[in-house]
């Protein structure tokens, strides 16, 4: 018997599963903006366009990442190769190395 245990209006119960209870109906999809211009990124074409006009680089030495770095910087961002892999912690991680410049909105 494995799972959590979970204290909910005054009940006290094992969920073995607890990922499968997510509602989903009340989750957002997250996405990229570009503020200046208030544009959805929606490919990385789209999204490599704005951050070299940032003054970031692309390396090409990993064929499962896009990895992207600034030479004044130390800063990397590594991006999963599908973009249907983009997720938010992607997102925070852009949004975190270019202040003011990209946020992340729920759709």
């Amino acid at each position: 018997m494995s799972g959590v245990w979970v204290f909910k209006n005054g009940v006290v119960r094992l969920v073995e599963n607890p990922g499968a209870e997510t509602n989903f109906e009340n989750t957002k999809r997250k996405v990229l903006v570009y503020t200046p211009s208030n544009e959805v990124i929606t490919s990385y074409s789209h999204l490599q366009q704005h951050l070299y006009a940032l003054g970031w680089e692309r390396y090409y030495n990993e064929p499962h990442l896009l990895q992207f770095h600034k030479v004044s910087t130390v800063h990397l961002i590594s991006l999963p190769s599908d973009f249907s892999r983009f997720k938010s912690i992607h997102m925070y991680d852009i949004v975190v190395k270019n202040r003011n410049m990209f946020q992340v909105r729920d759709m």
